[in-house]
């Protein structure tokens, strides 16, 4: 079969396409036949080697497909069953073995690049605003990346519990994006100083949480935005790794809160992973969520869809189609 393989962590050239067996499952692990792999910026890490990963190893971490082979073990799925998965290595491929537990049958109302495109992306949106900082009716939050493959979903969920959405895009194409997602307020940060501008859009009252995925950049002046004992989530680090800082900031801006979680962690047990999928695939079949899956990509051209997602040409979700 056709795969992705990083043997060296470096650019979008460390990725190489190679020929390597289809895999057969261990005791617990089903086959999949890829029909989509999700392109997030987790497999940027893993290439680069900020994130350590024996090598060499096959790319991507999420995947929607149909079951072809069961390991002895397996009765939780069948042959024949659509499914989809996230944090699992190796969905850049035709085929992946995927430990059974990790797989959420897909129901009829998701396609399978539906389910390739929000396992990842449309979990973390999820968690954010349903866990990480339970956002209710009324308050106030700021999605850095608005019009990224979380930001717009982001966006969704948010503004369908009622509440008020300050999102920041750098483009005019971005920002409409981001308002037909529901965004009370966009903000050009290539324009105006996000900073400033939220302090003027909510008449410098604290806001009550900032989801920030862009991490070096944005990081410190979130904090001059919280009120007394706001939250800020830092999710991601598109723009680099922030840099270290002492806590006592936190006590100096109000008893502020900050977390740094992953998806992991809440999707940690079979039973919250399908749950929490079973939520966001229940969202789209009844059109409460709507995905935007800007490109697809041949297998082939996975370089190509890394250096369009690192140089931030994108928005919504890159597939890559074995």
């Amino acid at each position: 079969m056709k795969a992705i393989q990083v043997k060296q962590p470096g650019g979008p050239d460390a990725m190489e396409l190679v020929d390597v067996p289809v895999p057969e499952p261990k005791a617990n692990e089903a086959v999949v036949k890829l029909a989509a792999s999700g392109v997030n910026f987790i497999d940027v890490y893993n290439r680069e080697g900020r994130y350590k990963v024996a090598l060499p190893f096959i790319l991507g971490q999420e995947g929607a497909g149909t079951i072809t082979a069961l390991g002895a073990d397996v009765k939780s799925v069948k042959k024949g069953d659509r499914v989809a998965w996230t944090s699992v290595l190796g969905s850049y491929a035709e085929y992946a073995a995927v430990s059974a537990d990790r797989l959420v049958p897909v129901p009829a109302g998701v396609n399978d690049q539906q389910a390739a495109a929000t396992m990842l992306q449309g979990m973390t949106a999820h968690y954010l605003c349903h866990d990480a900082f339970p956002l209710k009716a009324g308050q106030t939050a700021l999605v850095h990346a608005g019009a990224g493959g979380v930001g717009l979903l982001l966006t969704q969920m948010a503004h369908n519990i009622g509440a008020h959405v300050i999102a920041t895009v750098s483009t005019e194409e971005k920002a409409e994006l981001s308002r037909g997602a529901g965004a009370d307020d966009v903000i050009l940060y290539t324009q105006v100083d996000f900073e400033t501008e939220t302090k003027r859009l909510t008449g410098g009252k604290g806001i009550d949480v900032v989801y920030d995925s862009v991490g070096k950049t944005t990081f410190d002046k979130g904090f001059n935005l919280l009120r007394p004992r706001g939250m800020m989530v830092l999710y991601g680090g598109s723009s680099g790794a922030v840099a270290p800082f002492d806590p006592i900031i936190l006590t100096q801006k109000g008893s502020l809160f900050l977390t740094r979680p992953s998806l992991g962690a809440y999707i940690a047990t079979r039973e919250e992973l399908l749950a929490r999928a079973s939520a966001v695939f229940g969202m789209i079949a009844a059109g409460k969520l709507k995905l935007r899956i800007e490109h697809t990509y041949p297998l082939a051209e996975a370089r190509r869809a890394h250096e369009e997602l690192e140089g931030r040409k994108t928005t919504g979700k890159l597939l890559l189609i074995p």
